[in-house]
């Protein structure tokens, strides 16, 4: 169970009524028979003050919610059933595309959140999200979540602008560009019907040996991706979207995938402090609602324990040692870095946290933290203070959400972003890049995305064709007329590019000739020499326009790689 705080205001109140009667005592001298008392009434006062219902779970302003709304939430909590209780810390994922009301309902589930099989169109989504609000009978509104990155991680192809990954904002690095697109994207997301993101990710990677992060993290300097973190999180916001901040206390330093096994955290605390909390400690100074746990043993804090169920981590680390009262919320409890962990839920709420994510199997996770609760394992308070912080933050977002007004789309900022983030690291920094037809190639995808950008802005596409050489022409020797002719036969055909090739997140051995893209991490070009080097980011539509705009010289490559790439010198122009 999480330790009571002494609520702060209260605190200050009886202190000064205290000292109040203290002064008034020594400079008033004795009391007159039938006079005011100052002393006496300072002291009735101090015992008349009472700990509203938020006070007394410990639970504090300053990230999203106000008292009121905090009050509101631990009132409704105190009135529910022990099972309501257990669900409402519950975001469940679903099959198919019905909507999930029943299964809402049933298990009281807190929240739910969507992938992409639940996904038909843009308007059953909306359908969806709207039925299930109004469907379920709560206190506040239902959670409706999506892991809406951009660039690899994207639930959502329809309905919404496709943005290229997070490490294009730390490209650009202008957070108030990185606010307005972000404002856009949670725009688009809250017309959907979607209450949270859970984005952005404050994860510092440490370059190619971090396998799971990569270009979903703004850079590898603590301090960029601190900005850019706060930035996006705070334009989700102004979209009227709730960003979920992920995944403390860093998963870009750690050289194993925790969806597969259980990473270890091996930096010393003072290390944690200088890189890897750097961003969440300013997403907890900026107020931000909520932060992700991720699965990983902090050596230095709780070592072989995953950070998801240590209490020495979330309770001592973030919440005591950053000052966070916000909403924490599980990592996936479905990934492989838990196989082996005794209910990982129960676990997770004992240390400190609030809101467990995509459970393998909601029902028996309520079961568990039910049984935890009547066992005595669980506290109560602690699962009243949990559903209490969700509640406080989806009504305060209720009431603070943007009703109307904004962007109807995001796609003017995404490309404004792409184009300011692009990064020439091999070439020249003024003027056409190349000259002539362009012959894009690579991934079939990104290929059709520059082709398409190509048209539009009228720039010539070559081509690429396969020839063989001249069928051998018989001599009358028999056998060695067979020889020549098999030979010809099984050769590989020549390629013939008609045109400058760009090629799009591939490479083509040292000298190649052309451009070379690298579409997502930049890692890519450090293993090519190519005359033409760019890092876009993402194959987006705005991406891939920015691209050909700065190859044609119609603008500038303004980006700077925000990583270190292996064997190139120049990180922007």
């Amino acid at each position: 169970m999480a330790p009571m705080r002494t609520p702060v205001r209260l605190t200050a109140l009886v202190a000064s009524l205290a000292a109040a009667a203290t002064l008034a005592a020594g400079c008033s001298g004795p009391t007159e028979p039938g006079g005011d008392d100052p002393a006496g009434k300072a002291a009735q006062a101090s015992q008349d003050v009472r700990p509203t219902a938020s006070e007394r779970l410990g639970l504090e302003p300053g990230w999203g919610p106000t008292r009121a709304e905090l009050d509101r939430a631990a009132r409704a909590v105190g009135r529910m059933t022990l099972p309501e209780l257990a669900g409402q810390v519950i975001v469940a994922r679903w099959s198919g595309t019905t909507t999930p009301t029943a299964m809402v309902e049933d298990l009281d589930l807190g929240g739910v959140i969507m992938f992409e099989d639940n996904v038909v169109s843009a308007e059953q989504v909306r359908r969806t999200t709207t039925q299930l609000q109004r469907g379920v009978r709560r206190p506040w509104p239902l959670l409706v979540g999506v892991d809406q990155e951009g660039g690899l991680v994207e639930r959502l192809t329809t309905g919404v602008t496709r943005f290229p990954a997070f490490m294009t904002a730390g490209a650009a690095d202008r957070p108030r560009l990185t606010l307005q697109a972000y404002a856009a994207a949670g725009a688009e997301l809250r017309r959907l019907g979607f209450t949270t993101d859970f984005a952005p990710d404050a994860d510092v990677t440490v370059g190619p040996s971090d396998p799971v992060i990569g270009s979903r993290s703004a850079g590898s300097d603590p301090a960029l991706v601190a900005e850019q973190t706060v930035a996006a999180a705070r334009g989700y916001l102004a979209g009227g979207v709730l960003p979920v901040v992920k995944h403390f206390p860093g998963h870009g330093s750690v050289t194993t995938d925790s969806h597969l096994a259980l990473p270890v955290q091996g930096r010393s605390r003072a290390e944690l402090r200088d890189t890897d909390l750097v961003p969440f400690r300013s997403a907890v100074d900026a107020g931000l609602p909520a932060v992700m746990i991720g699965h990983l043993a902090v050596t230095a804090v709780d070592p072989g324990v995953p950070a998801t169920v240590s209490r020495p981590v979330v309770t001592g680390l973030l919440r005591d040692g950053l000052g966070f009262d916000g909403v924490v919320v599980s990592d996936a409890l479905e990934m492989a870095a838990l196989d082996g962990v005794d209910r990982p839920a129960v676990g997770f709420l004992r240390a400190g946290g609030d809101l467990v994510l995509l459970p393998p199997d909601p029902a028996a996770t309520r079961a568990s933290i039910l049984a935890a609760v009547r066992s005595g394992d669980l506290d109560r308070r602690r699962l009243e203070q949990a559903a209490a912080r969700v509640g406080a933050m989806l009504l305060h977002q209720q009431a603070a959400a943007p009703r109307r007004g904004g962007p109807t789309s995001a796609a003017g900022p995404a490309r404004a972003l792409s184009a300011a983030a692009v990064t020439v690291a091999t070439g020249a920094c003024r003027g056409p890049l190349v000259r002539g037809p362009l012959v894009p190639m690579g991934d079939a995808a990104a290929v059709g995305a520059f082709r398409t950008a190509a048209v539009a802005a009228g720039v010539p596409l070559g081509s690429v064709s396969q020839t063989r050489p001249p069928r051998p022409t018989p001599t009358g020797r028999g056998r060695a007329d067979a020889r020549a002719l098999d030979a010809w036969r099984a050769a590989p055909p020549s390629t013939v590019v008609d045109g400058t090739p760009v090629r799009l997140g591939t490479t083509a051995g040292p000298g190649a000739p052309g451009v070379l893209v690298a579409t997502d991490s930049p890692y890519l070009l450090g293993y090519a020499d190519a005359p033409v080097e760019v890092a876009t980011y993402g194959t987006t539509p705005g991406a891939m326009t920015a691209l050909l705009r700065v190859l044609t010289g119609e603008a500038r490559a303004p980006g700077r790689l925000p990583v270190a790439v292996d064997g190139v010198a120049r990180r922007g122009c």
